[in-house]
């Protein structure tokens, strides 16, 4: 399924801004109209008239379609005209030239939903384009909801309603909590839906949203928060077309206690434009919505594979504490491969000894070394009661805060053996910490009835510990962020311009030095008679660089001119600048030249902050100087987060090391560093017309001397 390429944020435009005023009509109607229903084997009229009827939908239906008179024994009524009103929902298997004209239609008739599953809309072209918004503005005028264009419709496990023409056998949820799935992609919904049902994890339901020409993801998420029977959202999306609802809905699911796992293609699509600094061209789109979509609580999986796992530990494991994770495996081979995935993954597996673990120490033979991860080697099969002892010790210990059981299954007589005990143990001790059962030898025969039992008991079965350790992973860290909040007080910028466009460093640093921002001594100067009289107050050696909205990187042009010792050096200097930015671009005309002391040399960041359209502020931190745009060796940053949390990200630096004294050298002003982040978030939330700033290079200092930023440029809408 594809989504509006072509504008992506129009079809949002279109519809009401706080989104449909009754979903219930469209997941939970009560009435179903088919329009373009047919008997033709294939049809999609026909496949959804099969999946209401095989499963049992208990509303009324009606089939539209003027060249018959009944399907199956149902009558068919000629025209939608001959609707009564206010059917909850109508099916549109109808072709896409017919679709704008049936929407007006099923809106005079106060149909309460519609689904489209024809495709060739935005994604088509201009008239497609057209016509799909023409669509989300009847629904915004009618109240109409509206699932598309270009879906699979949705499923309502809970109600047995299957509204889609993929072939559907709805399992009902009964009283167990479910999975809901909100996916763009059609395809991907129902492959998704098909690998969970797969492992008996109860759903609730299924929607793809399409193009999105009147309702969203957003929507969809609202709707399964407020539902008692979803308790996990499993998504699928290329774009957010309302970033600051779907914030706004994933810190409600924390509020909430429920789990959003997103699957989001398109990483490696490339960052916009940005003319005026690093900042703008080094924070990506896709890398800026991760940073604030994890802020409010959801957890990202990078493959498909692996969104499944995280739902069903999700799931089954309600409550995932973010203490280290204990591994009890039966190979020392399999020891070895565990710790080196877990140091790829920077998952914590807490060591622990003969001394810092007596429980287990007793627990064990005497020739089996207490270890995480733990190798039992194979005593349990002479000695089965050893996994039950095993386990008991591993769930008093509180430095764990999850268990995996790597076990070696091989046959269906090891499993016997082994599976028992297992079992047992969680089923008596009932462990407050989750227990995940992972098999070594993918594709041994474990069994249906000992799968149903380890599933009846909370306990998730993956065929691959690497599996169990990469989802466990991703629900640790979830667990461990600090949500807190730093000083969210306002914090203006004195004598922001009114008027648009790339702020010079000069006035950029004017503007930023009050809110406690530290720049070398320096002067604006006009006149080379100026810049002697400003290097003689300043003191030697100086730098000069030329100040123009129109050079934002001066350094390109010769604009920058370093290491000026006296007055004899500046005066060649200062003629020389101005023919360099001559000979790069003769139009330029520069307001003047930055006359500032020469900084010391020492390590350099790059601090920079950017105010994104639809996702709000972000501040990038790292390694900065000319190579920054290379390296990519940067952070991004919430404007929300304490200075504690800006502290710690600082140091998950991939040169980091620089920052905490490297080969001798003295640890730096880490948190100085921190305070400058948390400014420049303060600023952009009071200061919505900055859209960036960027300070590169900033010069980081011994720790309780301060930084100080070199460079400074600000763009304002």
């Amino acid at each position: 399924m594809t989504v509006d390429t072509l504008n992506p944020t129009a079809s949002a435009k279109a519809a009401s801004p706080k989104g449909p005023p009754a979903l219930d009509r469209l997941l939970r109607p009560r009435s179903v109209a088919i329009v373009g229903a047919s008997d033709k084997p294939g049809a999609l009229g026909a496949s959804v008239l099969s999946n209401l009827v095989r499963n049992g939908f208990a509303g009324d239906i009606h089939l539209i379609n003027p060249k018959r008179a009944e399907i199956g024994g149902r009558s068919c009524l000629p025209s939608i005209d001959a609707l009564p009103e206010g059917v909850d929902a109508a099916v549109l298997a109808i072709p896409r030239v017919a679709v704008l004209d049936t929407i007006k239609a099923l809106a005079a008739r106060k149909v309460g939903a519609a689904i489209i599953f024809s495709a060739g809309f935005a994604e088509g072209g201009e008239e497609g384009l057209a016509e799909q918004h023409e669509i989300g503005r009847i629904a915004a005028e009618t109240g109409m909801v509206v699932e598309g264009p270009n879906c699979l419709g949705m499923t309502n496990f809970i109600d047995r309603v299957p509204l889609t023409f993929v072939e559907t056998n709805i399992r009902p949820l009964g009283d167990r909590q479910g999975i809901g799935i909100v996916s763009q992609s059609g395809a991907m919904a129902c492959v998704l839906g098909t690998t969970l049902a797969a492992r008996d994890l109860g759903l609730s339901f299924s929607v793809s949203t399409g193009n999105e020409a009147a309702s969203g993801v957003e929507d969809y998420v609202d709707y399964l928060l407020d539902d008692t029977a979803t308790q996990v959202i499993a998504m699928i999306v290329e774009q957010f077309r309302k970033p600051a609802r779907f914030l706004a809905a994933a810190r409600r699911a924390r509020d909430l206690g429920k789990t959003i796992v997103l699957l989001h293609p398109g990483k490696s699509s490339a960052a916009r434009e940005s003319a005026a600094t690093h900042t703008g061209a080094m924070a990506g789109d896709y890398q800026l919505m991760r940073v604030k979509v994890e802020r409010a609580g959801v957890i990202f999986a990078e493959t498909l594979e692996e969104l499944g796992d995280i739902a069903e530990i999700a799931l089954r494991c309600p409550t995932v504490p973010a203490g280290g994770t204990a591994v009890l495996g039966e190979s020392g081979a399999f020891k070895a491969l565990t710790l080196d995935l877990a140091e790829a993954l920077d998952l914590d597996l807490p060591a622990v000894d003969d001394a810092s673990a007596p429980a287990l120490r007793a627990a064990l033979p005497d020739f089996v070394g207490v270890s995480n991860p733990l190798d039992l080697t194979a005593q349990g099969l002479v000695e089965p009661d050893l996994y039950y002892r095993t386990l008991a010790a591993l769930f008093g210990d509180d430095r764990f805060g999850s268990i995996v059981t790597g076990i070696i299954q091989t046959d269906p007589v090891t499993v016997g053996i082994k599976l028992p005990p297992i079992l047992r143990a969680v089923g008596d001790l009932k462990p407050s910490k989750p227990v995940i059962f992972a098999g070594l030898d993918e594709g041994a025969e474990i069994g249906a009835s000992y799968l149903a039992q380890l599933r009846a008991q909370g306990i998730p079965y993956f065929p691959s510990t690497e599996r169990a350790l990469r989802a466990l992973k991703r629900l640790n860290d979830r667990a461990r962020r600090d949500f807190s909040e730093g000083d969210m007080e306002p914090l203006a910028a004195p004598g922001l311009p009114g008027a648009g466009g790339v702020i010079p460093e000069y006035r950029a640093k004017e503007m930023l030095a009050p809110l406690g921002l530290a720049f070398p001594s320096g002067a604006f100067c006009t006149s080379v008679e100026q810049a002697v009289e400003a290097a003689d107050r300043i003191g030697y050696p100086v730098v000069i660089k030329a100040q123009s909205a129109e050079l934002s990187h001066k350094s390109d042009a010769g604009g920058v001119i370093l290491n000026l010792l006296d007055a004899e050096t500046l005066c060649a200097a200062w003629d020389r600048l101005h023919a360099n930015v001559k000979a790069y671009d003769a139009s330029i005309a520069l307001d003047g030249v930055l006359v500032e002391r020469m900084g010391t040399s020492g390590v350099e960041l790059i601090i920079g902050a950017k105010n994104d359209p639809d996702w709000g502020p972000v501040i990038l931190a790292g390694f900065g100087g000319v190579t920054a745009e290379i390296l990519q060796d940067v952070r991004l940053f919430t404007p929300d987060l304490s200075l504690e949390a800006i502290t710690g990200e600082l140091f998950k630096l991939r040169q980091s090391p620089l920052l905490t004294g490297w080969r001798g050298s003295p640890s730096l002003d880490v948190e100085a560093a921190a305070r400058v982040i948390a400014t420049l978030g303060r600023l952009l939330l009071t200061e919505p017309r900055i859209k960036e700033i960027d300070l590169n290079p900033v010069i980081i200092r011994p720790a309780g001397e301060g930084v100080v930023a070199l460079d400074a440029l600000m763009l304002v809408e």
